[in-house]
């Protein structure tokens, strides 16, 4: 999935869609920063980044945090978030 594939399930007037939608975005984005971050470790990357590598790790643990508080609210209101 991608994050052009989520657009659709924004615009939903079913808030579990667009709940759905903002879980696969943060995980696209979660995704991407993460290969990132490998890159930058390693000395890969195809331009220089302007933040230092431990910001953008911050960012991905909060990333990762908030994620799993998305998580448990799927599971109390019952949000289907694997299909």
């Amino acid at each position: 999935m991608e994050l052009k594939d989520t657009v659709e399930m924004m615009g939903s007037s079913d808030y579990k869609e667009r709940f759905r939608a903002e879980y696969f975005q943060l995980k696209i984005r979660m995704s991407g920063l993460s290969k990132m971050l490998i890159k930058y470790k390693e000395g890969t990357l195809n331009f220089t980044p302007s933040c230092s590598y431990d910001l953008l790790s911050g960012q991905l643990k909060s990333m990762g945090l908030y994620a799993t508080y998305l998580e448990e609210r799927a599971d109390i209101e019952g949000i289907n978030l694997y299909n």
